[in-house]
This record gives structure tokens, sequence and C-alpha cells, in this order.
């Protein structure tokens, strides 16, 4: 069974970006596209007399977030299979569930009724640091989100906390037919018990080890690799700006419930621009 994009929609305009970045994607992957639209609506609308046709109630207001994001869908990807769905959930919990059958999780930097000075919204923080599938949450400026660039950025992690990210990395970059830049920062010791000169070669052998097999699968890939004496989270935001999408891992403990993000993660996901994937990996 193939399974769908799911797409998080509430009428605002990052989640209206989200639809069509995530409409080129499903495009792309030839894969359905599921739009749903979340909200605890009955908790506080039930009982509640009808305001009339110039306000309309939270459930007829969703039905026309979600035709009028279905019909913005196939617009921009008539072959695209598009189905929806309207929840009477909490709006994370809802998400978060339909991860569990999807191949990919996709939100707005921002929703509907956010303050407009958040960088990023709460919906699409907990989605990404959360999830157990891979999560896009779509942000940045109009050449990253149009997809001009022609690069996917992977922030290169371990190969054991990194692996699921680069073979996302790689997949991307193949079905877009672009180049993939790989990069894995370093840092110079803080104490004398390990040479300096030995931290650089240190992060290329760990590169060379989390990129070798995926080279050999995808050989029409290109890949430029790079290790960078420096932050990892202001290297990355200073490269998404000629990057169509930046793909990060994210570790996963099981029973735990909250924000599972580390803070290269948390930083692209507020500054990057471009969208930014969050690619979980088990422990």
């Amino acid at each position: 069974m193939t399974l769908p994009l799911v797409v998080g929609v509430d009428g605002s305009d990052g989640s209206l970006q989200a639809v069509d970045w995530a409409a080129a994607e499903a495009a792309r992957h030839d894969v359905p596209l599921r739009l749903v639209y979340a909200s605890l609506w009955e908790r506080y609308e039930g009982g509640v007399p009808g305001i009339g046709a110039e306000r309309p109630s939270e459930r007829v207001l969703a039905e026309h977030i979600v035709a009028s994001a279905a019909d913005r869908a196939a617009r921009r990807a008539p072959d695209v299979k598009v189905t929806t769905d309207i929840l009477p959930e909490d709006p994370v919990e809802a998400l978060l569930h339909e991860g569990n059958n999807a191949s990919l999780l996709i939100t707005g930097s921002r929703g509907r009724g956010e303050f407009q000075g958040l960088l990023l919204g709460s919906v699409g923080l907990a989605v990404a640091g959360r999830a157990h599938c891979p999560v896009v949450v779509v942000r940045g400026d109009r050449a990253g989100l149009s997809g001009i660039h022609e690069r996917i950025l992977l922030g290169a992690g371990d190969p054991a906390s990194g692996g699921a990210a680069a073979h996302f990395a790689f997949r991307e970059a193949a079905a877009r037919g672009c180049t993939l830049d790989v990069v894995r920062a370093w840092r110079r010791p803080l104490t004398a018990e390990e040479p300096a000169r030995e931290a650089e070669p240190h992060a290329s052998a760990l590169l060379d080890t989390l990129l070798r097999e995926l080279m050999a699968e995808h050989p029409d890939v290109r890949v430029r690799s790079v290790t960078v004496e420096g932050p990892a989270h202001r290297i990355l935001v200073h490269r998404s700006a000629a990057a169509d999408l930046v793909v990060l891992g994210a570790r996963r403990r099981h029973g735990h419930r909250g924000l599972q993000l580390g803070r290269v993660a948390h930083t692209l996901l507020h500054h990057a621009d471009c969208p930014v994937a969050v690619v979980p990996q088990t422990a």
C-alpha cells in the first residue's frame, strides 16, 4: 500500500504554502495527498446558538477550508489523488496519529490565529519534535519555496543517528534530479586530550561512512560533501539560503512525549530560508 503525504490545513497563509509544496511533492513521488483539518471546536461550539451567515460555524468553516485546499492542490497537481478529512481533535495529536499511516507529514510554519511575530507555530514545532515519520515544515523565502536552487542540503549526523535522514535526502535528490550538498560541521576540542588536528579527519571519516553505501545505491545523484569548522546550526542556516530543502535527523526515544529536537533542528525550524525536513531515527 502506498502511504500518502498528509498535510495539516487550517486556512492560514502558512498552510496554503504547505498545500502548494505538498502537491508538487506528491506529484514528484507519485503518491496520494491527504488534507486534514483538526480542531476541538465541538468543545466550545456545542450548545452555542448559531451566529448567522455572516460568521459561519467552525464546522462550516472547516468544510470550506478543506474544499478550497483540495481545489488548490488539484490545480497544482491534476494527476495526484487528493482526499480530505475533518477531525474534532487537537491538531497536534491528530497529525501525530495521521503520521502513523503517512510517508510524510507536512505543516506550514505558522497557523491560523497564531501571533504574527512567531517564527514557528506551536503545531509545526510539536509535530516536528514528536512524529515518528518524516516531517516537513514549509517555510522560507520565495526562492526556497519555489525550488529554483535545485539543491538539497543535508546536515550530516553520525552514521548511527543520521542514517534515516541521509536516506531521505538521497531519495529526495534523486526524485528532483538535483544536487545533494552534504555538510558535516566540526569543532575544535575544548581540552588538550584530543589534538585539534584530529577533529577534522574524524569528521571526514564519519561523513565517508555515512555516504559510502548511499552513493553506491544512487549513482545518478550528484553529491558535494564538505566538512566545515564551526557551529552546525549557524552553518546550516547560512547555507539554507541556497537550498530548496534542508534535511536533518532527529533521535526518537520510545515513551518520551516531550519535544525531541536538538539545537540544530530547533534553530533551522525557526530560521531556515527554505523548507525543513526532520527525519526521525529511532534509538
